[in-house]
């Protein structure tokens, strides 16, 4: 019986061991061929000594033993997608290359991606007509080639796609009429500003305007009206001249008339356009107005925001994966964290699933250039306690933070939120643990980067799933005036902190 015991005992502990050890070996090989290929800014630091599914921007199913989903938006991907590479990764299920610098065509290894579900590969440089091995994946969901510089018609072969539920091909270079799509499944659609003609298929007419527009060959369904074909008659044929006929030509002197009449004519119109010409240039150039009224980004819809490229642009810091404008955190699912003294946080779902914190600041005192060389500081404040923040925007209306997301959420909602929801208090031994590695970050801030936290308080005070403490919204202080400053941050400062303020 002990024999039996140990042998169990020990078959287990290998089979847990080999679990945790596991990795997908051929996708690794194929990941690691794909960024070897691929020329990028140093962005991805993928280690070969370490597990695949460990990696930034890839994520493993529950077993690890094979890539579930390749997210690598914005990470400074130059040039074609390498043959051989992704396409050797047949479980895939989400794969997001969105706001590279990728061109070429699209392999055609990607039609043994069977069981992708979303592709996302919008704001790039990738060329040709519309990629045949795209239209073999059937269980597409959602499908975003927009902002590309796709060329040729749109295929039918869109219909083998039959699950979608967005698709996404504006701003490309597309031409032709648009195939009869189905669309009973179809929520979201979008073939705006290409070269498209033709009337718009009766399947889709239920999408507005928006979704046709910049086409203005396009017509039927939201838009105007198509002419009905009339054809244009035949012109009547010159009958013959007749002897007779000769006889009624003009004379010399009405043709020298004609002649002198339509130089005058021509004199005149010539003096006018002149004249027209001169007057324009006398008058100074109006002034452009910029638009009133813009939506602020936090509460603005899709179509919100500037529309100035410089302004619509987040600064991130070296070392992070994250790359996205104001535009992908309109569009994104947006759930408020909380109020605070200092603004509120919004947990931000971007369309290929990527979750981060947006703290949208109220009543910011500093310039843009003061703003700005502080967020440098911060953002150079990495421990493994302390939440990096990975990026950041400033405009006159709005001063946003972008943070990584904490799934374990606070050490005031463990404390407080147990009671409710009746889950059990946090051990002696984990709270001794929370306060020693929340203690580690506010050394690190004070000893490293000179940077007092000037509110620590326990909601920000932020969980790791191993109950390591993280501290968030450390060193705001300096943007805010004096005068809000003791009001505004609610949380613990230390006298020595206070008298140096006043």
């Amino acid at each position: 019986m002990t024999v039996n015991f140990s042998c169990f005992f020990l078959l287990s502990v290998l089979v847990l061991s080999s679990r945790v050890n596991s990795e997908p070996v051929p996708d690794k090989q194929a990941l690691l061929a794909f960024l070897s290929k691929t020329k990028h800014q140093n962005r991805i630091q993928w280690n070969s000594s370490t597990s695949a599914c460990d990696w930034v921007g890839v994520e493993c199913d529950a077993n690890r033993s094979f890539v579930f989903s390749l997210r690598l938006p914005g990470v400074g991907l130059v040039g074609s997608i390498p043959s051989n590479t992704i396409g050797r990764l047949n479980q895939l299920r989400v794969l997001s290359l969105r706001a590279n610098r990728l061109s070429g065509e699209i392999p055609e290894d990607f039609s043994d991606l069977t069981l992708l579900r979303n592709l996302y590969l919008q704001d790039n440089a990738f060329t040709g007509e519309f990629p045949i091995s795209v239209t073999r994946l059937a269980r597409l969901t959602r499908l975003d080639l927009s902002s590309n510089k796709f060329a040729g018609p749109i295929p039918f072969a869109v219909n083998n796609m039959s699950h979608l539920t967005g698709l996404f091909l504006q701003n490309n270079k597309f031409s032709g009429s648009l195939p009869s799509i189905n669309a009973d499944g179809l929520d979201e659609f979008n073939v705006s500003n290409n070269s498209l003609n033709g009337s718009i298929p009766g399947s889709l007419s239920k999408f507005p305007k928006s979704s046709f527009a910049g086409n203005p060959a396009l017509c039927g369904g939201p838009l105007r009206p198509c002419n009905p074909f009339f054809p244009s008659p035949e012109p009547s044929p010159i009958p013959p001249e007749t002897p007779g006929e000769k006889s009624k030509n003009l004379s010399v002197g009405a043709i020298i008339g004609i002649a002198v009449g339509s130089t005058i004519i021509a004199l005149l119109l010539l003096l006018f356009l002149i004249l027209c010409l001169f007057k324009r240039r006398s008058q100074p150039p109006k002034p452009v107005t910029p638009p009133t009224g813009s939506v602020p980004p936090a509460e603005a819809g899709t179509s919100g925001g500037t529309t100035e490229r410089e302004r619509n642009k987040l600064v991130f810091f070296e070392g992070g994966v994250y790359s996205f404008d104001l535009e992908d955190l309109l569009r994104a699912s947006a759930e408020v964290l909380g109020r605070g003294t200092v603004g509120t946080s919004y947990k931000a779902v971007l369309e290929e699933g990527t979750m981060v914190v947006v703290k949208r600041l109220k009543d910011v005192a500093a310039n843009e250039r003061v703003f700005e060389i502080h967020m440098e500081t911060l953002g150079k404040m990495k421990h493994e306690n302390l939440v990096p923040l990975r990026a950041f925007y400033y405009s006159d209306d709005e001063k946003l933070l972008v943070l990584d997301f904490m799934e374990e959420g606070s050490l005031s909602a463990l404390l407080h939120g147990s009671r409710v929801s009746g889950r059990t208090p946090p051990s002696w031994d984990s709270r001794r643990k929370i306060a020693l590695t929340a203690a580690r970050g506010l050394a690190h801030l004070h000893v490293t980067g000179k940077v007092v936290h000037s509110n620590i308080k326990s909601s920000n005070i932020l969980l790791r799933p191993d109950h390591e403490a993280c501290m968030s919204d450390f060193g705001l202080n300096p943007i805010f005036s004096n005068t809000a400053s003791s009001s505004r941050f609610s949380g613990y400062r230390a006298p020595e902190v206070v008298e140096t303020r006043n």
